[in-house]
């Protein structure tokens, strides 16, 4: 199963697990469908972006995705899907670490984006920023680079234009 899923305290309400940082959104992911092998993928690229930036293999401007699981077989699997699909994949460890992909990281943000996301804004302003900015290429190396040096802090991100007065 592949977990594209981000938390958003906005839209998803407050969950104390994941608020104390005991788990990750893909652990509880994983903690709820018992049995399966999860794998986070694609949590940190729009539908636009993922049509836009894919790239055949040995294309020097060929993206990279992380990807982050506790079963080596699943992984595997998301990785040549990824191939399939013109990404290279970057194997940013377990789901305990998958942390390092989610918002409010650095790799959340470079793989949709070389400007900063409109956060401020309400209204269809942030999805016309989605629409035109097809986002910018983030290399393996780039993506490594990112995650290593990811700092976990407070668990979610925020979505522009959910905000309730």
């Amino acid at each position: 199963m592949i977990d594209t899923l981000n938390y958003y305290p906005q839209r998803d309400d407050r969950m104390p697990e994941l608020d104390s940082n005991e788990l990750t959104s893909s652990q509880l992911v994983q903690r709820h469908l018992a049995g399966s092998r999860v794998v986070k993928a694609f949590n940190n690229i729009t539908y636009l972006s993922l049509g836009k930036l894919a790239r055949p293999a040995g294309d020097p401007d060929r993206s990279a995705l992380p990807i982050a699981g506790d079963d080596t077989a699943a992984k595997a699997q998301v990785t040549a899907l990824l191939d399939t699909l013109g990404y290279d994949a970057v194997d940013i460890g377990t789901l305990a670490d998958s942390w390092r992909s989610e918002p409010n990281t650095r790799s959340t943000s470079s793989s949709t984006s070389p400007e900063r996301h409109p956060r401020a804004s309400t209204g269809r302003r942030p999805y016309r920023w989605h629409v035109t900015n097809p986002g910018a290429t983030v290399s393996a190396d780039q993506i490594r680079k990112l995650a290593e040096a990811a700092v976990r802090g407070t668990a979610g991100g925020y979505l522009p234009g959910l905000d309730t007065a």
